[in-house]
């Protein structure tokens, strides 16, 4: 007979089977949650992205119907447009044939807007494009005045378009003027001002800015002046060193005439940073469609160190709350700062270090002021602490410029401004200061002061100076009288006070003494 089994080793495998289970079915579990929270998060994405796609499609759909809107009132106002630019074009010919048989040739100055505009207007109406150019860039100082005439003559032309490209085609594309001042050279101020001025006059009478009025051959000679500069950049220096006048015009070139090429949208993004400090950047980047990679750019601006030139940029595309202005304006004050203190430790010349680094301070500051009350950012930023500081770095500045206060031993020359000898000068012999002073009415010797009171003055006349023939009065001294060798004249030794007159300084040697006096010290009218 088999033995028994003890009951304790039947239960202990059973034990060991339920625990192995148990724990297969908590890993089953744990993994049926996992699975189940990974498939909910798949579905609320599927379903987040569904969501994305159907309102692109609304989106894209609300787009087309727009745009199918919008050509269909393009395709409809085009006559009423034309018909409306045919009869400016005869009122244009008209007043230009009226001002052509008045003659009225206002050749003096203008004074007021109205005496500018009507001059304006002679050039536009005779289409006196040269004229119209000469005119304008001989009014620098009156811009303001200009920007708000210009459009309003050249509403008068037959042609703005023809008219505008003929008048700037002296420097624009390429510079043709022969000669070209270092002060006048830059007239890429005018060029932008006349193409701003000119899109008021080409948009479209019916729908706005989004068509320009402007004819196909004329569009072409446009596109070929465009063609001309981007082929002469490499002439300019390269992208990276044309001149900003000559980038802003480009630019503006291509937004007036409507001629923007998309194959070019990297050209268009370099020159925009390259120049991004003007004013018209931002807004002249919206309108060359650099708008859906504005925030690249304005990345790029921030890791060159220009974040007052990418708060403009901010504040156009209305990306705020991506780039904060407040904190981009303190970190272009940190950086300024950082550079006006390493241009101060220049040891070759600190005077002058100390100058520009205070004046970049002063820039950087003047900037960050203006950009917080022009985007109101007086809350966020109080400008009282940056305006303290700027007037303090003006008043070391003004401080720096007041005169030295002269010492009271320095002794100067009233009458010709040169040095005056030292107090004992006068009690040394023959004192010298300088080998050429101002001559005076009459200068003595300064052997004369050592003969004694009663000896009295020399009273040949001052012609006989410098002459080297004896004088007819007998009782001159001469030359030839001159005592013996080995005898040295003395006035207290002479048996008569005053029985020799003062001797002449056409002697040879000094006073006949045997002193001889150095050349330069003589007077002109000794030599």
């Amino acid at each position: 007979m088999g033995t028994i089994p003890d009951p304790g080793e039947l239960t202990h495998p059973s034990f060991d089977e339920f625990q192995r289970q148990t724990s297969l079915m908590a890993s089953c579990t744990l993994l049926w949650k996992e699975l189940s929270d990974h498939f909910t998060n798949l579905e609320q994405d599927l379903l987040k992205k569904s969501e994305a796609l159907r309102h692109k499609i609304q989106t894209l759909d609300h787009q087309t119907k727009e745009s199918l809107d919008e050509l269909d009132k393009r395709e409809v106002s085009i006559q009423g447009s034309v018909q409306i630019a045919l009869s400016k074009v005869e009122k244009s010919m008209e007043a230009a044939l009226k001002a052509l048989e008045t003659e009225d040739d206002e050749n003096g100055e203008v004074d007021d807007g109205d005496g500018l505009l009507l001059k304006l207007k002679s050039f536009c109406l005779g289409m006196d494009s040269g004229g119209f150019w000469t005119f304008i860039t001989g009014k620098k100082k009156e811009l303001e005045a200009l920007r708000a005439k210009i459009h309003l003559a050249l509403a008068e032309c037959i042609d703005p378009p023809r008219f505008v490209l003929e008048a700037i085609s002296e420097v624009f594309p390429l510079d043709k003027r022969v000669e070209k001042s270092d002060g006048g050279n830059d007239l890429g101020w005018a060029c932008v001002l006349v193409l701003e001025s000119l899109i008021p006059v080409v948009v479209d009478p019916v729908i706005g800015k989004s068509r320009i009025l402007v004819t196909p051959s004329m569009k072409e000679r446009a596109k070929e002046i465009a063609e001309t500069w981007k082929a002469s950049l490499e002439e300019r220096g390269g992208i990276e060193n044309v001149r900003t006048p000559d980038v802003h015009t480009f630019l503006q070139h291509l937004v007036t005439f409507g001629i923007v090429k998309r194959e070019d949208i990297n050209l268009y993004r370099k020159l925009v940073v390259g120049s991004a400090w003007r004013k018209q950047m931002p807004k002249l980047a919206v309108s060359l469609g650099l708008g859906d990679i504005m925030p690249d750019m304005i990345e790029e601006l921030i890791s060159r160190g220009q974040q007052l030139d990418a708060v403009h940029f901010t504040y156009e595309v209305d990306l705020l709350d991506k780039f904060p202005p407040v904190p981009l304006l303190k970190a272009y004050l940190k950086d300024a700062k950082k550079a006006a203190a390493a241009i101060s430790e220049d040891p070759n010349n600190a005077g002058r270090a100390m100058h520009l680094a205070a004046r970049k301070e002063q820039s950087a500051l003047r900037a960050v002021i203006k950009c917080i009350e022009e985007y109101k950012l007086q809350a966020e930023f109080p400008p009282e602490n940056l305006k303290k500081r700027l007037e303090q770095l003006e008043k070391v500045k003004v401080e720096k410029r007041k005169p030295a206060a002269v010492p009271a031993n320095k002794r100067t020359r009233a009458n010709n401004g040169g040095p005056m000898p030292p107090a004992k000068a006068g009690r040394l012999t023959n004192a010298y200061v300088s080998s050429y002073p101002a001559a005076p009415g009459f200068i003595r010797s300064p052997s004369h002061s050592q003969y004694p009171a009663g000896v009295p003055p020399y009273h040949s006349p001052p012609s006989m100076y410098g002459s080297r023939s004896p004088p007819t009065n007998p009782y001159t001294y001469s030359p030839e009288s001159a005592p013996h060798a080995g005898y040295t004249y003395s006035p207290e030794a002479a048996p008569h006070a005053g029985s020799f007159p003062t001797p002449p300084m056409s002697y040879p040697v000094y006073g006949g003494y045997g002193k001889p006096m150095a050349p330069a010290y003589q007077p002109a009218y000794y030599r």
